[in-house]
């Protein structure tokens, strides 16, 4: 196995950093909600919109940030992508309508957070690593959680006594930290410095050519087009819309405020909201390891019932003060939190094979779709109701749906005989 070079070390920590400097901003509109409803007079509606637009684009830019990669280099558009979330974020500070705002924090910052999501994970891992590859994964995935543990109680600190501007300089300045970095410590492939991927040798054929970019964009939609004709796309597509609904688009965004509305100071909620970020760790690297022994299937089927079981006793359990039976929910709801990844990638690699990582960017982007729609909705709720119960009430039973969609996917065994059935359709088709 080829040594440990220092670049394999270098390109996996600015990787990482890079991810956590991209997670500031996507942490900062459930702090900065209500000082913003406060000094605007903005309703929860339209900063929630703001929000939700973030979202989309966040997932919809995402299959296709690979293809801009291999256009243009990891490093460049990493680095554009990090300058455009510091000017999002700086320009933040100057507006004064509406929908200033969700050209800056929906369209800027959502574009620009969407080319460092899964397909940089998916690039860095599958370029620098043959060996470890997971591992790496694993680590870079984190990098999101990791952000929101270091963003979230210093946003609601600097917004509390140094009003909701100071943090938006703040996450601005961090992402220009991150670019001299990335420029020093990022190359987009092991060859530029003389290597190859960690675990392989020269002419390993583990080590593919790079396709063009047009070929890059066209297996992009191509993948979409195939996928959206089998019916396991659409069971996987939908549940983890409602993962994305239950988690960054209506926890993600709305705990503070909501925390707020009886009576928790906004501090002690964004400190709860990091501490799902430690628990997110935990359950995704255990959900990996189940994954490994258990149908997928039943664990998608848990993990949506349980969720939306937690989510109905919410309400009864927000207060000024934290007591032990919200520490749970924390805990729980941390473990919980993207613990769908794992079995949902496997469901997905079972189906489509190497297809898998196209047809897993279009799945995620239903991720977002959910959260933006969530974040949106939820708003509007509050503002229509008063309180968020109707959207808690409204999540729990979606998860519902989420756990019968996850248990309608075809038995693993199945899915592997329709991918092996499809490759003897496309082997005999090139043969004739």
């Amino acid at each position: 196995m080829k040594r440990l070079s220092p670049w394999y070390i270098s390109v996996v920590i600015a990787a990482f950093l890079t991810l956590v400097a991209a997670a500031g901003m996507r942490s900062a509109p459930g702090v900065l909600m209500n000082p913003l409803h406060e000094e605007f007079g903005w309703s929860h509606g339209t900063i929630g919109g703001a929000v939700s637009v973030n979202l989309l684009l966040f997932g919809l830019f995402s299959p296709f940030a690979a293809g801009l990669m291999e256009r243009f280099g990891v490093r460049r558009v990493t680095v554009v992508a990090l300058a455009a979330v510091a000017l999002g974020s700086g320009l933040t500070v100057l507006v004064q309508q509406a929908w200033q705002l969700w050209i800056l924090w929906g369209l800027v910052i959502g574009a620009a957070t969407g080319a460092m999501s899964m397909p940089f994970v998916s690039l860095i891992a599958g370029r620098w690593f043959v060996a470890r590859r997971g591992l790496v994964s694993g680590i870079l995935t984190a990098g999101s959680a990791a952000g929101q543990l270091v963003f979230l109680p210093l946003i609601a600190a600097l917004a509390q006594d140094h009003g909701w501007r100071t943090p938006s300089f703040v996450i601005a300045g961090a992402a220009l930290l991150a670019v001299p970095l990335v420029l020093l410590m990022l190359r987009d492939r092991p060859a530029d410095v003389g290597l190859v991927p960690y675990g392989a040798v020269p002419g390993d054929p583990q080590i593919t050519p790079a396709p063009s970019p047009r070929s890059a964009f066209a297996t992009t939609m191509t993948g979409l087009r195939d996928a959206a004709r089998t019916r396991t796309f659409w069971l996987l597509a939908g549940s983890f819309a409602i993962c994305g609904a239950s988690t960054n688009g209506l926890i993600g965004t709305h705990f503070v405020p909501a925390a707020h509305d009886h009576g928790m100071p906004a501090t002690t909620a964004a400190g709860l909201l990091a501490l799902i970020g430690i628990f997110d760790i935990l359950g995704t690297v255990f959900s990996g390891w189940l994954t490994d022994r258990i149908d997928p299937r039943f664990l998608l089927l848990a993990y949506y019932a349980l969720r939306g079981g937690s989510l109905l006793l919410l309400p009864a359990l927000l207060g000024p003060e934290v007591h032990p039976p919200m520490w749970a929910f924390i805990v729980f709801y941390g473990l919980d939190w993207v613990a769908t990844v794992p079995p949902t990638i496997a469901l997905c690699a079972q189906r489509f094979g190497q297809r898998a990582p196209v047809v897993f960017g279009w799945v995620f982007a239903s991720h977002q779709i959910g959260a933006a729609i969530a974040a949106g909705g939820a708003g509007l709720l509050r503002d229509a109701t008063g309180s968020y119960d109707a959207a808690w009430m409204m999540a729990a039973g979606l998860c519902g749906v989420g756990a019968v969609l996850s248990i309608a996917v075809a038995r693993p065994a199945v899915l592997a005989a329709q991918l092996k059935a499809e490759q003897r359709d496309v082997e005999t088709a090139a043969r004739a």
